[in-house]
This record gives C-alpha cells, sequence and structure tokens, in this order.
C-alpha cells in the first residue's frame, strides 16, 4: 500500500499503517502504544509525521468528534459517517444513507467544490441504552 502511494516502506510507517486497521477509531495516544508494542522504543513525533504523510497520501482517515481528541481510521474514500455514544465514547461507522454520496449535494455551496462530507450521528450505544433503561426502571 505504501509504494501505491509513493511512500518509502519503513518499519515505523508499516507499524502504524497496521496499528490503524488493526485499531479502528484509535486516537494517536492508543496507536503510539501500539507501534511501541511492536517496533519498541519510537517517539510521538515520529507517530505524527507517519499519520500526517498517511493521511496526506490518502491511506489513512483523520476524523475529530466534536470534544473527542482526533482518530484514525483506514476505511478511505467511501464517504461514510460515524455514530458516537455519548455516554461510553464507543464510536461505529454508518454508511452514506443511499445513493451516490447523498451528503455532497449541499443545499447551497457557496461556490465550493464539494468532494466530502463529515456526518457525525450522536446519541447511545445499545450497552449504554440498556443500561440506563435498566436503572430507570424502564
Amino acid at each position: 500500500m505504501l509504494r501505491e502511494v509513493a511512500l518509502r516502506v519503513t518499519r515505523p510507517r508499516v507499524a502504524v499503517l497496521s496499528a490503524v486497521h488493526e485499531h479502528p477509531h484509535a486516537d494517536t495516544d492508543s496507536i503510539i502504544e501500539v507501534v511501541r508494542s511492536d517496533l519498541g522504543d519510537v517517539s510521538h513525533q515520529a507517530v505524527y509525521d507517519v499519520l500526517r504523510a498517511l493521511t496526506a497520501a490518502g491511506l489513512v482517515r483523520r476524523f475529530q468528534p466534536t470534544g473527542s481528541v482526533v482518530r484514525y481510521e483506514a476505511r478511505v474514500g467511501d464517504n461514510h459517517h460515524h455514530v458516537v455514544c455519548r455516554s461510553c465514547g464507543a464510536i461505529v461507522d454508518v454508511d452514506c444513507a443511499v445513493g451516490f454520496a447523498p451528503c455532497l449535494t449541499a443545499g447551497d455551496d457557496s461556490g465550493y467544490e464539494i468532494d466530502e462530507a463529515e456526518v457525525i450521528y450522536w446519541g447511545r450505544c445499545p450497552v449504554c441504552a440498556a443500561a440506563t433503561s435498566a436503572t430507570s426502571g424502564g
């Protein structure tokens, strides 16, 4: 994958890319932890640099739900969205509603050439909703 986007294959790049593939929606600290367990001592800056390069090359997607840290995922290029649990912070992918990227048709694009839309749904995951329901007796 790295060669296909003209990036040199290095151990840190392979480790970071693998970590993002194995841990969807991981934050930077979690990725650093996984990479260090694989490679040993790797600096924060090295991981940040690799994440920046992978994102710029389109191999990784960076997103940041409001009030949360930056997250990374390997699912790129399909304009999917996310649902975030307000209670536990769990994040799940949500496919775009219907048709070919319907969210890219803005009511008023103000002259912009829109190529991506970011939609984040908020609510409670099934586990948190069930726990709340059980404690409230309903």
